[in-house]
């Protein structure tokens, strides 16, 4: 058997745009023959894919998905709409978020996981690049769980059940009926997605952004004339004002229109003779925070011309 050395498989990566290890795993399979790995790794897929995985994928889908108590959303990237009504590829993000379920929230234990049929679920996507053939990518999963009470889902504009743009998950906990908590936590999930609060409540705003918020009301105060003593009492009233704003619990709940969804969840306590508490949210948008490549596709066409 041929020595598979470092600078073999370098020229395979440089080859293929695959991976170490499946360069590694290619050259063993054919005694050390450069084109014939190249083949392996294409027929295998791996080519294809490393060659997509340079592309911007910011595109593809959001699923969620809920058990009871438990609830998980995930993200997975495509590079056109067009893919996010693939089925197929439907199928493989929402298998993927039941999966998600298990894996509290780790993303290299989800990708690790059994997908089926003995393949992980990262050598399943590899397949789907190359079946499919745009680059893709499972960019982040989370986990919400309460010990009593339920984890409620939503997707907004949902493509097929469970996927969509925008995935939320509200944990309610409570020892009230778990149908009644099930239904308010999903109204809940559609205030969230809607207004996107900042945080859960004023503890879980970061010190850093409320300084940040802070100085800027003195700074407008200041600028307007008044003298920084008298500024900094008044933004101390801006400063609840942005709380009643910012923070899911003070927000005016949209269902109602009327009281905050902190007071709402008070109310439906005493309905249900149990305390209802919102312990937690999740929202996630497609694509937050990729940088989508804008393309000059008539430079992109020169420069393939050599003009």
């Amino acid at each position: 058997m041929a020595q598979i050395t470092a600078a073999l498989v370098k020229e395979l990566r440089e080859k293929s745009g695959a991976g170490m290890m499946d360069c590694k795993k290619a050259l063993a399979e054919v005694d050390g023959n450069i084109e014939e790995a190249v083949d392996w790794l294409r027929k295998k897929g791996l080519a294809t894919a490393a060659k997509k995985a340079g592309r911007v994928a910011a595109d593809g889908l959001v699923a969620v998905a809920s058990e009871g108590t438990k609830g998980a959303v995930v993200e997975v990237n495509a590079e056109t709409d067009f893919v996010s009504r693939n089925e197929q590829f439907q199928g493989f993000v929402s298998k993927v978020a039941s999966l998600a379920l298990s894996t509290g929230g780790d993303l290299d234990a989800l990708t690790a996981s059994e997908y089926e049929g003995g393949k992980s679920v990262a050598d399943t996507l590899t397949n789907l690049v190359a079946t499919i053939g745009e680059n893709m990518s499972i960019r982040r999963t989370s986990v919400l769980e309460v010990s009593s009470g339920a984890v409620a889902s939503y997707v907004h504009n949902a493509t097929a059940p469970g996927l969509g743009k925008i995935g939320v998950l509200v944990a309610v906990e409570s020892t009230g009926d778990a149908a009644k908590l099930e239904a308010f936590g999903k109204q809940v999930a559609m205030h969230v997605a809607a207004v996107n609060p900042l945080a859960l409540d004023r503890d879980s705003v970061s010190a850093e952004e409320l300084e940040r918020e802070r100085q800027v009301l003195i700074d407008q105060a200041v600028a307007s004339g008044k003298p920084e003593e008298i500024a900094k009492k008044m933004v101390e009233g801006r400063i609840r004002k942005y709380y009643e704003e910012n923070c899911l619990l003070e927000q005016t709940f949209v269902i109602d229109g009327e009281n905050a969804v902190g007071k709402a969840a008070e109310n439906l306590g005493k309905e249900l003779g149990a305390e209802v508490k919102i312990t937690g949210y999740l929202r996630f948008l497609l694509g937050d925070g990729i940088e989508k490549k804008e393309e000059d596709f008539a430079a992109e066409v020169a420069a393939t011309l050599g003009q």
